[in-house]
């Protein structure tokens, strides 16, 4: 069974496509117009092996805010789209993730219920054309639209850069985690018999 979901979403200010496979190798294809964003999606997808494809246009003549939080709410859609009914997945993910000076902590549970914590400094207030400040609305609406539940820990950390990378890193690895297999599972890991 393919678990792949494509996901289109138009609005007066976002025009968004992502295409997602969670049984990929790590290829991409990603444009949305901030050199930035496209950077951490392509690690992402190599670091989760995830095969994605992004094509985002937006309002950057205004800044990027929409333009990456709608890119999240994609995403967040085409995961929980790819995922399906989510029977024999381990539905927890976990990775500890070192970039250089900074330690990330990612951890999740496709559970159906966004919840999304986000403890990490971001001290500079630009990389390139992105404000980091959008990363935060990135990933809650990754959380919210995908229905997980989401935590970032930073345990040290100087460079932006490296503490942003480490993010998209760990959220990768933690999801391709939680998203596998298991053949000792039937139905769903739950006592509800849902998610």
């Amino acid at each position: 069974m393919e678990r792949k979901a494509a996901v289109e979403r138009k609005t007066a200010e976002t025009e968004i496509f992502v295409s997602l496979n969670l049984d990929g190798t790590g290829e991409s294809s990603v444009s949305t117009g901030i050199g930035f964003l496209d950077h951490m999606l392509t690690l992402f997808a190599r670091h989760g092996l995830f095969d994605l494809e992004v094509k985002a246009r937006g309002d950057l003549h205004v800044d990027s805010h929409h333009t990456v939080e709608d890119t999240g709410i994609a995403l967040g859609q085409a995961i929980s789209k790819a995922v399906g009914g989510k029977e024999g997945i381990r539905r927890y993910g976990s990775a500890i993730l070192p970039m250089d000076e900074t330690l990330m902590l990612c951890a999740l549970d496709l559970s159906g219920r966004p919840f999304f914590v986000m403890d990490a400094e971001l001290k500079a207030e630009r990389l390139g054309t992105l404000e980091t400040e959008t990363i935060k609305e990135f990933f809650c609406a990754a959380a919210n639209s995908g229905a997980m539940n989401l935590h970032f820990k930073e345990f040290h950390g100087e460079n932006t850069h490296h503490v942003i990378e480490a993010m998209f890193k760990a959220f990768g690895r933690a999801l391709s985690e939680a998203v596998s297999i298991d053949g000792r599972i039937k139905g769903v890991l739950s006592t509800k018999g849902s998610l």
